[in-house]
């Protein structure tokens, strides 16, 4: 094998999409308390088991306001994923982490869910997918090689 080839332990598979090397901060919120924090002045949201106050970039979010007041107080990993967020989205997300979510209402699938194999295709792969075979019928319809 030449360097050239990507390994299993390349830097691609030591991503921490889940956040999980996020260091805790020794607070504990049960997801009732986080449901609280629901409004544009106070907005709080858990992502793979860990909890944010995302009051502050509210304004910023280039997907709107109204995406983030939606999932407010929410559990919103299957959202913030279902986006499929770049590194860099993770990366500031972890400015605003404030603590864990209580034992109680922590989920497995939402601390596996970008790296499980049973989540099958994205919705975003799904619509590519769809515009392509559209585009493809329609090639083919408008050339009449069908």
């Amino acid at each position: 094998m030449t360097d050239d080839i990507i390994s299993k332990d390349s830097f691609a598979k030591k991503l921490d999409v889940t956040m999980d090397s996020q260091v805790s901060s020794g607070k504990v919120f049960k997801l009732e308390e986080v449901a609280l924090h629901n409004n544009q002045d106070d907005l709080w949201m858990a992502i793979h088991n860990k909890v944010y106050d995302i009051t502050k970039f509210l304004a910023e979010h280039p997907g709107g306001e109204e995406v983030m007041l939606e999932h407010a107080g929410l559990e919103a990993t299957y959202a913030f994923e279902d986006v499929g967020h770049s590194l860099d989205a993770r990366d500031l997300l972890s400015q605003y982490y404030i603590g864990d979510v209580h034992p109680d209402d922590r989920t497995e699938k939402a601390a596996k869910l970008a790296d499980s194999p049973e989540t099958g295709l994205s919705t975003g792969m799904l619509a590519g997918i769809g515009v392509a075979l559209i585009a493809g019928v329609s090639f083919l319809f408008m050339n009449k090689q069908w």
